[in-house]
């Protein structure tokens, strides 16, 4: 391709309303085009890379038995209904009406379609195993979209579901997807890591994400270098130590006047933090729900929703509070009677907390579960945090930053028991089939390979997902002499199977070598006059400082082995 007749142009600055280096050098090198918050228009560059991240996606899903189809984006809102997830999904999800009035929904994911169409098509065990994916369109109405391609409303994804007889063959289909996951990153050059994740309003029972760690990632990552534990915060587990404070002892009613945190509290009652239970008060499902935890640890609100049924979550305002007759800053689970409890499992990893009294400037000495309060749920509902200790090991657990670039789930039975997705036995009898479901964000990849792979001055894309291999710069374009052996050096490149953007402008070599580094190409090949009188071109990796004279007969082999 003739940069000449490239369409998209450069800019020299940085746009402002830009704040990710992924989405500052898109911006700049014209790989997208905002066409609203959170929707882009992929420009020529960009998509070159994403059909190349698509055909390594398509060879790996095919490698591992996948067939692909297509789905319609338009669906019934009914489908969701059935599912129960149309509640669910909240405003995430698009919703709209026909010209008759019918309710229609922009998918955000096709779990319920294909339940339906495998519902259709599948009948014996004889028909089971099958992967089916697609690569489309997929729309999701983010409160928040930030960071370029990173989150969006309209995107790209490769979504693929397996449908299994039982448990065992879900597990091998489940194998079969992490390994193809693993080939797909590590053949598009980047280095992801394995977590276990929530899933989300996906839904199922096992989940994992693949990460890559960057400062500019939305994700909380829980980490021990030791023995190799990850996950998601919103999953992490932790090692929560015990508080022995001896046997229980006689509630007793304290005086505290403006005494409103947990660190106010500890200071006043002369205590730590783990020796207090702290409440949070929530919304969830046109009820108050408190929260309650041992004070030095936080809720973790992913658990907490999971153990509601997966139902969406607010903090209560101060009026809510009222008139559930609760006191903040004074409130704890010790006499509250109408309302729902979920505690942490901490509460019972210690004895005589000081409590709230529920009661304006009182709180309570010697709070003991379960003797002095109920709760409707006990389990682990907290969040894990820097200095923790492994679950797997009495190493502690660290935070880093990352990006979600793949995500894999079995799903069990959620959508064939929803939508009577069955299948016959080899017994004559009937048989929910078994789902896996497995995502790839395939703009988002192209956005996080930035991410990770950029300096100050562009983008170092992986040779795999360029959207060219070689970046040829003619200098003196005006002489006759290097017009020539650019021209005959660009086609030879092409021939040898290489693509090329070749830098064909006028212009000065600033500005030529300036936009080579933006647009970041594996390799880039300089013909000058200087280099000329001396029978060479100079070749430099991207990814490298030094610079290569090489003889001209010679350069079309270097490139190619720089690029192997």
């Amino acid at each position: 391709m003739r940069q000449s007749k490239l369409f998209g142009r450069t800019l020299r600055d940085d746009p402002a309303e830009a704040d990710l280096a992924s989405h500052k050098l898109m911006l700049r090198a014209g790989l997208i085009h905002q066409v609203a918050a959170g929707v882009y228009s992929y420009m020529p560059l960009a998509w070159r890379s994403l059909r190349k991240i698509e055909q390594i996606i398509r060879e790996e899903m095919d490698a591992a038995d996948g067939q692909e189809l297509r789905m319609a984006v338009l669906q019934p809102r009914s489908l969701w209904d059935q599912s129960g997830r149309d509640e669910e999904y909240g405003p995430d999800m698009f919703r709209l009406q026909d010209r008759r009035d019918r309710d229609l929904v922009l998918a955000p994911t096709h779990e319920e379609m294909l339940t339906t169409m495998v519902k259709a098509n599948i009948h014996s065990y004889r028909d089971l195993p099958v992967t089916l994916y697609q690569i489309q369109t997929k729309f999701r109405d983010e409160a928040r979209p930030r960071g370029g391609l990173l989150r969006v409303r309209e995107f790209d994804m490769k979504d693929a579901y397996s449908f299994d007889s039982d448990e065992e063959g879900l597990d091998l289909s489940y194998q079969a997807m992490v390994r193809a996951y693993k080939n797909i990153f590590a053949r598009c050059g980047l280095d992801a890591i394995i977590v276990d994740a929530d899933s989300g309003a996906i839904g199922g029972k096992d989940s994992q994400e693949f990460i890559l760690l960057a400062d500019a990632g939305e994700d909380n990552i829980v980490m021990c270098e030791a023995c190799g534990y990850a996950a998601n915060v919103e999953k992490a587990a932790f090692t929560k130590t015990k508080v022995d404070s001896g046997p229980p002892k006689p509630l007793e009613e304290v005086h505290t006047p403006d005494v409103r945190t947990i660190d106010e509290l500890a200071e006043f009652m002369g205590v730590t933090a783990a020796d207090t239970l702290k409440v949070v008060f929530y919304h969830a499902a046109g009820e108050v729900v408190v929260a309650t935890i041992r004070g030095d640890l936080e809720v973790n609100e992913t658990k907490l929703r999971n153990e509601l049924g997966g139902t969406e979550l607010r903090l209560t305002s101060p009026e809510e509070v009222r008139q559930a007759g609760l006191v903040a800053g004074s409130a704890s689970p010790v006499g509250l009677d109408g309302i729902k409890v979920i505690a942490d499992d901490s509460v019972g990893m210690g004895s005589n907390f000081v409590a709230g009294a529920n009661k304006e400037d009182y709180h309570l000495r010697n709070g003991n579960y379960p003797r002095d309060f109920k709760a409707d749920i006990v389990a682990d509902i907290a969040l894990a945090q820097d200095g923790y200790q492994c679950p797997n090991c009495d190493s502690t657990l660290a935070t880093r930053k990352g990006i979600e670039i793949g995500h894999v789930f079995k799903l069990g039975t959620r959508y064939s028991d929803s939508l009577g997705a069955v299948f016959t036995d080899d017994k004559g009898g009937q048989q929910q089939i078994i789902m896996g479901c497995y995502g790839i964000g395939v703009g988002r990849l192209m956005a996080a390979a930035i991410e990770q792979n950029h300096d100050e001055n562009g983008m170092i894309w992986p040779s795999s997902i360029a959207p060219y291999q070689v970046s040829l710069v003619a200098l003196n374009t005006d002489k006759e002499e290097v017009a020539k052996v650019a021209e005959d050096l660009y086609e030879a490149l092409q021939q040898a199977g290489l693509s090329v953007l070749y830098d064909d402008r006028p212009g000065s070599a600033g500005v030529k070598f300036k936009d080579s580094d933006l647009l970041g190409l594996p390799v880039r090949v300089v013909v000058s006059a200087r280099n000329l009188r001396e029978g060479v071109v100079e070749v430099k990796a991207r990814s490298e400082d030094d610079r290569h004279s090489v003889p001209q007969p010679e350069a079309v082999e270097y490139v190619k082995g720089l690029l192997a």
